[in-house]
């Protein structure tokens, strides 16, 4: 009960600890499996997604690349991964043999690399032998010579055979058939390998016999055990004492892998005291590799060893050889020669990625993992310094390699990326030993960057105007506004808009509009520089992102006088002027005014037809006529001249004002001529009592349309006061606009002060300091119209009350 107890213990024990070993390689993702070789394609070697607890959908809709350490371009794949099952399947036909020469244990490794999850599995898988080789000698016939005087008992190196299996499958034992003169003897090597040598057993006797034919059998342990033979025979000679003696018993030798085919390595001498025939040496090879034999060559009469095919460090570091002379009568010796390869750098490192991205968003944070490859994939087989690794990448890019888990590299992002700086990398992976000169190769990244939404438009200038002139048609172009953006793709994608506003009550996009797709402004009405002088207005663009970027830029429209307004004739009254003028005297003031600004509204006085030439003259300037003679006798008392008003616009434009000029000697004769002229203008027949009554009625009519013009600018006057109380002062569109771009103001004041001046009149002064009260403030709308309707009123009341002044008087 006892032991079953120990024996219980001691396989629960065994239990835990294969348990406990399954669990550490799977938390290291590694999987172990063993095959025997010479396994036919598509054998099962295990379950990898079973093992690793993988899903299927995720090897095959994630993708999966299965990679074998070691292997170059060229070289066979052993293993597959089927897609479907999650199986290890043999790929070819594994010969350990040729994989695994003198290696007890042959192990393939290999990588799962799954692409979506960025994750490796490391999978090993052992060959183990079969015993798929039978022992085999280099010779099948040997043929040796003995003298008949040959002790019993010498012992004579028989070739030794060779097994290409491993372990119990390797050769075992040897066996000797055929004659009684010889046995067998089997001594054992330093490195534990049977070397089979022939035992005189009983005295030869070349008159007895001259051949013996022996049978040597080499057998493996294998079940059934496979076996090798080479026959043996033996030729009896005549006496011969003396044997060739090389020159020293082991010959060493080192030889760079690089050094061309043919070259003599080494040569290898050995002397015999005989003479004839029994003193020629010839060389041989006593012990050989089939692989060593197809690389050197033994010059049988020289003893010189050459080189048929080149060295490889790599291969093989070293050969040991056994150099065999024999003379001419069957003695010989043996000597040990080991070529020794040294290593040439000769092999650059090789760079394989396991896995890459081909694109990265701009905005990846800091240690985003790009590429991961192995060391394994960097693997140099040179050996010392030539074989030493050292990875970096090419130039000052925004990545570093970072060492991974166990041999794993990865490329890594080492700080933010900016498309709009750089928009593809080519990142260069590069691997250079430490030989001298050291060998290098690398390995290229295609990278691509991807554009995230962060850079705003902006306009090619920081603000914009354009002028535009008055009148213009509806849908003109105006200027294009031009923004971009140093995105990409629908991020980059501009459209523009108009920001809301207001234009004189009304909404800015009913004055002028902008085109979403190329950012061309249009005016949508005609404007009018006598109502808007300008445009302030502000335009945004907004790219195509998520969210959306968008900056704003001010654009200014200037509207540009045009003349389209022709002068305005306001003050054209009768004008009296006494006989005894002198020369200069001023007679009357043409007033006009134009609605245009600039030199379209400069304007200038004509004088284009008189009643009497050169009596009068007009002031270019000023309109102002004055005598340009002193009045004769012989004047006519009534004189009518024709004013032309010009404005400095391109065309001109012109306006035409009839002045009708009185001369009188007296105060009287004025009234007279005053007289006279309001019984033309009377209808014939007329009696005088319907004149005094109509003129009664002027009188009255005068005197209501000045207390209507009183009260009017009372009017205008509180009405102003409060706009100013409700509204800020900056708020009319057209403040601080002069009143001379509208009203010929300075020449309505001098014409009024002259006038004033002249005519002493207690209604005319009156009327005088009204209007000079109202002009007086410029710079405001309510001004400019109520100059405007001072000079009317007054032209008209001045007119009216002159043409009945001498009526009125004589009535009174």
């Amino acid at each position: 009960m006892c032991a079953a107890g120990r024996c219980w213990g001691r396989r629960q024990r065994s239990l835990l600890w294969v348990m406990l070993l399954a669990a550490w390689e799977a938390a290291w993702g590694q999987l172990r499996y063993s095959v025997p070789e010479e396994m036919p394609k598509g054998s099962f070697v295990g379950d990898v997604a079973k093992d690793l607890g993988l899903q299927l959908s995720a090897l095959s809709d994630r993708g999966f690349r299965l990679i074998e350490r070691g292997r170059t371009q060229g070289r066979t794949q052993y293993f597959s991964l089927q897609g479907k099952s999650g199986r290890l399947v043999t790929a070819e036909r594994i010969d350990r043999e040729q994989l695994c020469e003198r290696v007890q244990q042959c192990v393939l490794r290999c990588e799962l690399i799954v692409e979506g999850e960025m994750k490796f599995y490391e999978i090993e898988v052992e060959i183990t032998d079969i015993n798929d080789n039978a022992p085999r000698f280099r010779e099948a016939e040997i043929e040796l010579k003995m003298s008949e005087m040959t002790d019993p008992g010498a012992r004579f190196p028989l070739p030794d055979a060779h097994d290409g299996d491993w372990g119990r499958n390797s050769l075992q034992s040897y066996e000797l058939s055929g004659d009684e003169h010889f046995s067998l003897a089997v001594q054992t090597g330093p490195g534990g390998d049977q070397r089979p040598e022939l035992v005189l057993a009983k005295a030869l006797d070349r008159e007895e016999a001259a051949f013996h034919e022996l049978v040597l059998r080499a057998m493996d342990g294998g079940d059934p055990a496979r076996t090798g033979t080479a026959r043996i025979r033996v030729k009896v000679l005549d006496a011969n004492d003396n044997a060739p003696v090389f020159s020293q018993a082991e010959y060493t030798v080192r030889v760079p892998e690089d050094v061309p085919v043919g070259s003599v390595l080494v040569t290898v001498t050995a002397a015999d005291a005989d003479e004839g025939v029994n003193g020629q040496v010839k060389y041989s090879f006593k012990k050989i590799t089939e692989k060593a034999a197809q690389i050197f060559q033994l010059e049988s009469d020289t003893g010189a060893i050459s080189l048929l095919q080149s060295l490889d460090f790599e291969g093989d570091h070293s050969y040991e050889l056994e150099v065999q002379a024999h003379d001419g009568g069957g003695l010989f010796d043996t000597a040990q020669l080991t070529i020794i390869v040294t290593d040439v750098n000769d092999n650059a490192p090789e760079v394989t990625v396991s896995s890459a991205l081909t694109e990265i968003s701009e905005d990846a944070p800091t240690g985003t993992v790009v590429a991961i490859f192995s060391i394994w994939t960097l693997n140099d087989r040179d050996s010392g310094a030539n074989g030493e690794v050292r990875c970096s990448l090419d130039g000052t890019l925004p990545f570093r390699l970072q060492s991974s888990h166990g041999s794993y590299y990865r490329v890594v992002t080492a700080r933010e990326l900016d498309r709009e700086q750089v928009s593809e990398y080519n990142v260069t992976v590069r691997a250079a030993d430490g030989g001298s000169p050291a060998l290098q190769s690398s390995a290229v990244l295609a990278l691509r960057v991807l554009d995230v939404n962060d850079n705003a438009p902006v306009f090619a200038e920081e603000r914009y105007s354009a002028r535009l002139a008055e009148n213009n048609a509806a849908g003109a172009l105006v200027l294009t506004v031009r923004a971009t953006d140093a995105d990409w793709g629908q991020n980059a994608r501009v459209r523009y808009r108009l920001s809301e506003g207001r234009v004189r009550g009304a909404p800015l996009s009913s004055y002028v509009s902008v085109q979403a797709e190329t950012g061309a402004l249009y005016a949508l009405r005609s404007l009018d520089y006598e109502q808007v002088r300008e445009l302030r207005l502000w335009v945004r663009a907004e790219d195509g992102g998520a969210p959306a970027l968008s900056s704003n830029v001010s654009v200014l429209l200037l509207v540009v006088d045009e003349n389209d307004n022709a002068p305005q004739v306001l003050y054209p009254p009768p004008a009296l002027a006494p006989r005894w003028s002198e020369a200069g005297a001023l007679v009357a003031k043409v007033v006009a005014v134009d609605a245009d600004a600039g030199q379209n509204a400069w304007l200038s006085y004509e004088l284009a037809k008189a009643t009497e030439p050169g009596l009068f003259r007009v002031g270019l300037h000023s309109g102002e006529v004055r005598t340009a003679r002193s009045p004769l006798a012989r004047d006519a008392a009534r004189h009518s001249l024709v004013v032309v008003v010009k404005d400095h616009g391109r065309p001109a434009l012109s306006a035409t004002a009839t002045l009708q000029v009185v001369l009188a000697e007296s105060v009287a004769e004025l009234l007279a001529e005053l007289g006279s002229a309001a019984d033309e203008a009377a209808a014939p027949g007329e009696p005088a009592v319907s004149l005094t009554r109509w003129l009664v009625l002027a009188v009255a009519a005068v005197s209501c349309l000045f207390v209507a013009f009183l009260l009017l600018l009372l009017a205008l006057r509180l009405r102003r006061w409060r706009r100013q109380q409700l509204l800020p002062p900056d708020s009319g569109a057209l403040r601080g606009v002069p009143v001379s771009h509208f009203v010929g103001i300075d020449g309505v004041r001098a014409f009024l002060q002259s006038y004033s001046h002249d005519v002493s009149l207690t209604a005319d002064s009156i009327m005088g300091s009204v209007l000079n009260l109202a002009v007086s403030e410029e710079g405001r709308r309510e001004k400019v119209a109520v100059g405007r309707l001072v000079v009317r009123s007054e032209v008209w009341v001045l007119i009216i009350f002159q043409l009945f002044f001498p009526y009125v008087t004589c009535a009174v």
